[in-house]
């Protein structure tokens, strides 16, 4: 098999804004992570559909599929589209939960992703130290929003 060149280093390939309808045709054994989205027509002036995460998963030895089945029992009504993002095959099951785990992070605070999400932040990431942010320094004449007014 010929050695594809590709600028990523964690995903392989992927595929996006695929209709729920869809599900069954994804390939078995997927390993990655997963987004589910709600599609909101575009109305007035707006050119395009809008896409709203409403929860991101991984999977890692069942594959994505099945977990997309499973998303589709029970919460059926709740989106309408998804996209995969699969990993390399020599991406730990550790750093796919780690992936997974960023972006719920991410989306903890989102009045539509965080409803699904059961889990709504990522512990391992809250234990790593925090940037320091360093005070600007400020030139003369120019007041910072710290500044008393």
């Amino acid at each position: 098999m010929p050695t594809v060149h590709t600028p990523l280093r964690l995903i392989q390939r992927y595929i996006e804004y695929v209709p729920q309808a869809d599900v069954l045709c994804v390939p078995r054994n997927l390993r990655g992570i997963y987004v589910l989205y709600r599609r909101e027509k575009a109305r007035g002036n707006q050119k395009r559909d809008h896409y709203n995460v409403v929860y991101v998963g991984m999977a890692r030895q069942g594959g994505i599929r099945p977990r997309l089945r499973s998303h589709s029992k029970g919460k059926k009504a709740k989106w309408t589209h998804f996209s995969i993002f699969e990993v390399w095959p020599n991406i730990s099951d550790g750093e796919i939960a780690e992936l997974e785990g960023l972006f719920r992070h991410l989306f903890r605070y989102d009045a539509i992703a965080s409803g699904l999400n059961k889990q709504r932040g990522y512990r391992a990431l809250r234990k790593q130290p925090k940037v320091t942010l360093r005070p600007l320094r400020r030139r003369r004449g120019h007041k910072s929003s710290t500044d008393a007014t």
